[in-house]
């Protein structure tokens, strides 16, 4: 199964503050907030929504098509996710602009405030899908993850138009997209990822209910935090996988998109969707356990002896055939 994976490639640079965020807000003043945190601790790790779910595939073994833009900078970070399993020759190359940068604050109670700089990102926009389906020889998947706005667009059209299933990911850029846009990102997906936070915010937008917007997608794919992820589809019950035990937690930045590496890659395997939640629930809670977004290692004995523990026997054998 070819699945393109189209979003941001950037650097992340995180930062650690030691108090909470909650405890330097003052309630009747937050129309004038000026706030500077001295924080611990600065890891500057490669980001970007579609580069860290493309590298989590990777990890999988079902190399996955990274579409996106990033800048004439790039060298370095293109041999890492070439030799992870990613295949990066659909990456737009921009002459003018540095890759785009994530700069993120995480407070004792994991909150978390950042700022994106788009950089060469916004030159997403100008990649065309066909020319990515054509050099692999046709794409089974595209997910259309976080990116420049104009290229999320285009690339849901685009699959539109040419019958490619896609898959829905607004993530990150869903504060700044207005109803309408939302409306034509999602309409006819195959798949509808979003946080429990996001899910209320698309339905705000959009004023589609939750049935409505359900009607209108194949599954529907939330994420709830500590307590998994809620698969819903029309005239079914909802799946609902838990996550496994947490060994520690050091940084919640790039979870989201690791679970999505791990459910697309049961896709690819051909397994249920119950199973393929459960592995992005695994690796999830590796990215947790992990500062930064693509730092983790992915042993496949420690994988399975975890994911056995967690989802049984049964569950592993399936998955255990197909983890490279």
């Amino acid at each position: 199964m070819r699945i393109a994976v189209t979003g941001s490639i950037a650097t992340d640079h995180l930062m650690t503050f030691p108090g909470r965020f909650a405890d330097q807000f003052v309630a009747d003043q937050m129309h004038t907030v000026s706030l500077s945190f001295l924080v611990d601790n600065l890891d500057v790790r490669r980001g970007g929504v579609g580069a860290n779910i493309a590298f989590g595939m990777g990890q999988l073994g079902t190399n996955p098509i990274l579409v996106g833009a990033a800048g004439f900078d790039f060298d370095e970070y293109r041999a890492w996710l070439d030799r992870h399993g990613v295949d990066t020759a659909s990456v737009r190359i921009s002459e003018t602009l540095h890759t785009a940068r994530f700069v993120c604050t995480t407070d004792s109670d994991h909150n978390q405030i950042g700022s994106f700089y788009t950089g060469a990102m916004s030159e997403a926009r100008q990649i065309e899908l066909k020319t990515v389906a054509d050099r692999v020889d046709g794409l089974d998947l595209v997910l259309i993850g976080a990116d420049d706005p104009e290229a999320m667009l285009r690339h849901t059209e685009e699959c539109r138009s040419r019958g490619i299933p896609f898959a829905a990911d607004f993530s990150q850029q869903i504060a700044r997209m207005n109803g309408d846009e939302i409306r034509i990102l999602l309409d006819g997906a195959t798949y509808l990822f979003s946080n429990e936070y996001e899910k209320g915010l698309i339905e705000s937008k959009t004023g589609w209910s939750d049935e409505e917007i359900l009607a209108k997608v194949g599954h529907r794919v939330t994420t709830l935090g500590a307590q998994g992820v809620r698969i819903d589809r029309v005239g079914e019950e909802p799946i609902v996988v838990g996550c496994p035990e947490e060994e520690r937690k050091a940084d919640p930045t790039g979870v989201g998109d690791a679970f999505r590496a791990g459910f697309l890659s049961g896709l690819a395997w051909g397994v249920s969707l119950e199973r393929a939640a459960q592995v992005g629930c695994m690796l999830a809670t590796l990215v947790i356990e992990t500062v930064g977004t693509q730092e983790y290692r992915l042993r496949r004995a420690n994988f399975m002896e975890r994911f056995t523990k967690a989802y049984g026997d049964e569950a592993a054998e399936e998955v255990r055939t197909h983890l490279k």
